[in-house]
């Protein structure tokens, strides 16, 4: 079961988050592994690897139901019909579509298992600034970024309008960015944060992270002590 067993897979350093509900579907593509909720419609966690290869300018958005899901686990194109109106906001990806954009796989990100619902002025302002920087990072140091991201469900908000199916729509989201020299930062933001909200003052620990989301991050390691990663993501220590 996904909130018991350990899962191994390239795009999770120190092993993938636990503690996911078992009702969980584990995804694996080429390009993220990620904790899609039957419940929720809305994947618990996405873990993806950014590096210097695999970055390229973002491509077309065609979105799609996730073919390897039973279609009682997964929103389809048209749930989000008429929500950006509705709602404020725009289909989010978790693991971004510019980071994989230089692999055959970019439309991958595209998959609803791994959009959400999120804030318009969240995912066009200190989101996306955040995910430039995990591909900056990337290019100056030439390494591999290990970012694990996810939605949080900390108070109700109003569902999609059109949806057909039942679904949560995310409060608010955390991220941590980790290096595999041990480095790292970590992020919560709501979801209808405004378009000027600096990233850098968006920055938690790592145990309100887990605290928050009720899940267990980087599982292999017995003993913590990850050194800052804030100023190369931008930010002042």
């Amino acid at each position: 079961m996904a909130g018991q067993s350990e899962l191994h897979t390239f795009h999770c350093l120190h092993g993938c988050p636990i503690g996911a509900a078992d009702i969980d579907d584990i995804v694996v593509r080429e390009i993220y592994t990620l904790a899609s909720n039957d419940l929720t419609k809305m994947a618990d966690w996405v873990a993806y690897r950014v590096t210097p290869s695999s970055i390229g300018p973002s491509g077309e958005r065609k979105w799609t139901a996730d073919p390897w899901l039973d279609p009682d686990e997964t929103l389809e194109p048209g749930d989000y019909d008429g929500a950006p109106k509705a709602l404020g906001i725009d289909r989010g990806h978790q693991a971004p579509l510019a980071g994989q954009s230089g692999t055959p796989f970019a439309a991958d990100t595209n998959i609803l298992s791994n959009i959400t619902p999120q804030g318009a002025a969240l995912n066009q302002g200190a989101w996306q600034r955040l995910e430039a920087r995990e591909n900056d990072l990337a290019r100056k140091e030439n390494i591999g970024v290990y970012v694990l991201t996810g939605p949080l469900f900390e108070r109700v908000l109003p569902p999609m309008p059109n949806a057909d199916e039942r679904h949560r729509v995310p409060s608010g989201y955390w991220k941590v960015i980790a290096t595999q020299d041990g480095r790292l930062a970590a992020f919560i933001m709501d979801t209808v944060a405004p378009r000027t909200l600096d990233h850098c003052d968006a920055r938690v620990t790592l145990d309100e992270v887990e605290l928050r989301s009720r899940l267990g991050l980087f599982p292999r390691l017995t003993a913590r002590s990850f050194r800052n990663l804030s100023s190369e993501l931008g930010c002042v220590p």
